[in-house]
Order: structure tokens, then sequence, then C-alpha cells
């Protein structure tokens, strides 16, 4: 059998460690350990933190980014960058909860609930209008492996189970993000 590689192997409490969440909301979260392929074409195993509600969503979908080798960079529990969701991305870490504002507004986002997911956000970006990009050094070419569009398998499985996707976004392009109400 092919050996796994471990890029995140927390226990819930250290994930969740330093985040001013409430109670009632850390109260709501799971924390998954899930299986990918990286660009490097091993297999690796991480850890995202969800809504309970949406373990069977985010563990299917999980899988089905294994079957098809749909390229993932990394699945670490965003403690592991101080909360900081820019130097997340930077990292091309595919992330769930953050206890966060939506950039630029004073409203908590999805994240902040556990009920959005980004994936592979270098591959991935979110294009404002204006043509500026995030995360910096980013680029959206859908011909590239681990890259998102509108007819790909991972993106259609979201959409099936009743997820929002950011590339759907009328205000601005996020390719990596993904949330549900």
């Amino acid at each position: 059998m092919r050996q796994t590689i471990i890029d995140s192997d927390y226990n819930f409490s250290q994930a969740i460690a330093g985040t001013n969440a409430p109670l009632h909301v850390v109260d709501r979260l799971s924390m998954l350990d899930v299986c990918y392929f990286s660009f490097d074409g091993l297999r690796h195993q991480g850890q995202i933190i969800v809504d309970q509600a949406f373990e069977d969503d985010v563990a299917e979908i999980f899988a089905l980014m294994e079957e098809l080798k749909f390229p993932v960079g990394k699945v670490i529990p965003i403690c592991a960058y101080g909360w900081r969701d820019d130097d997340s991305m930077k990292d091309n870490n595919s992330s769930g909860f953050n206890f966060r504002l939506i950039e630029g507004t004073t409203n908590l986002s999805l994240h902040a609930l556990g009920r959005a997911l980004d994936i592979n956000p270098l591959q991935n970006p979110i294009i404002y209008p204006g043509g500026i990009i995030a995360p910096a050094g980013a680029a959206y070419d859908p011909r590239q492996a681990g890259t998102l569009s509108a007819e790909h398998p991972v993106v259609e499985e979201f959409l099936i189970r009743g997820w929002r996707w950011g590339g759907n976004f009328d205000h601005l392009k996020d390719y990596h993000h993904f949330e549900k109400i």
C-alpha cells in the first residue's frame, strides 16, 4: 500500500486554539481528516474544519477529488497561519473555518461559521473588479491542474449539493470559494 503523507495532525483543541469565535460557533464545528493527491502526485492527508451539518458533503467531495486525482496544494487548519487568511492563501492552503469578517466589510464571512471552503487559492484566485488578483502572484487558467471551472466535476458536485461557487459571483470572481447556508 502506498504511504500517505500527513500534512496536518492536530487534535480539535489545537486546531481552534487562538480563535475568537464564540462558544456557540465552536460547538457546531467538526474537524475532518481528508485525503487528496497534491501537486507532487502523492497521496496526502490533511484536516479541515467545517460546520457539523456539512461533514458528509465535504467528506464526499474530498473523496471525489481524491478519486479524480484533482491536485490539492494542502489542507491545514488555518490556526497554523495565525488565523491570517492572506498567509494561508499565499501558501495555497485549502481551508474552511476561520472566524473572520468578509474582506473590506463589517460582516462575518461564512468561513466564520464553518460554512465556506476555499480550494487551491493560487490556481483559483479572487479577481476583483478592476483586475486586482489575490493572492499576489496567483493566476487563473482553467487548463492548469488544480484549477476549477464551471464545468469541472468538483464544481458540479458542490452545486448539486446546494453550495454556491464564487466563480459565479457577479461583483467579483472568487474561484476558490464555496459556501452553503
